[in-house]
């Protein structure tokens, strides 16, 4: 079952992006490699209201109680105001002094992260998030969606595009290069 987040999803939300961003990436933001800080920074921002990784952009797939896959996505227009918390911690707080070039723009509405635990992938849950979050972005007046995938991730390059997101570009995130993928909404 597809449901909205709430703050008390934030531990479980918190792994997902860890999942989807990967632990170098994550860490870069945490100014650590200890997997605990980098959890406890992510799971802080995830249980508030207000910034580019809370609840409030997260939809859930949940089984028996349990969430097993997420997808967080939100307006790109409104990706500088959703920043600004979390880059305002984690430099004041954490000693984050890396650059963040813009990952998406106004005119899409941007998928963040998607993550399925291990042992529920397979059972076409991403796709399943992703054509939940193609009918969020419409209700919400989009045309677009968006997403980064990492050059050399084929399988989630795979994903995307057998759903029909197409290859529009190349962009460079935190020292790494990834794709730009857009998907028309009907």
């Amino acid at each position: 079952m597809i449901r909205p987040a709430n703050p008390a999803d934030a531990p479980a939300i918190s792994q997902l992006i860890l999942l989807a961003m990967g632990n170098a990436l994550a860490g870069k933001f945490a100014n650590s490699n200890d997997p605990e800080v980098v959890d406890e920074l992510f799971t802080k921002f995830a249980g508030q209201p207000g910034n580019q990784y809370s609840y409030e952009n997260a939809l859930l797939w949940e089984e028996d109680s349990s969430v097993c896959g997420m997808i967080l996505a939100y307006d790109g227009g409104q990706l500088d105001a959703l920043r600004i918390p979390f880059l305002t911690y984690t430099r004041t707080q954490l000693g984050f002094t890396g650059t963040i070039e813009d990952e998406t723009q106004s005119s899409e509405f941007y998928i963040d992260c998607l993550g399925v635990f291990p042992q529920y992938q397979g059972k076409g849950i991403a796709k399943k998030l992703i054509k939940a979050l193609f009918i969020r972005a419409a209700e919400l007046g989009h045309q677009t969606v968006g997403l980064l995938v990492s050059k050399g991730n084929d399988k989630a390059q795979k994903l995307y595009t057998g759903l029909g997101f197409e290859i529009v570009g190349e962009q460079a995130l935190l020292g790494g290069i990834h794709y730009h993928l857009q998907f028309i909404l009907p």
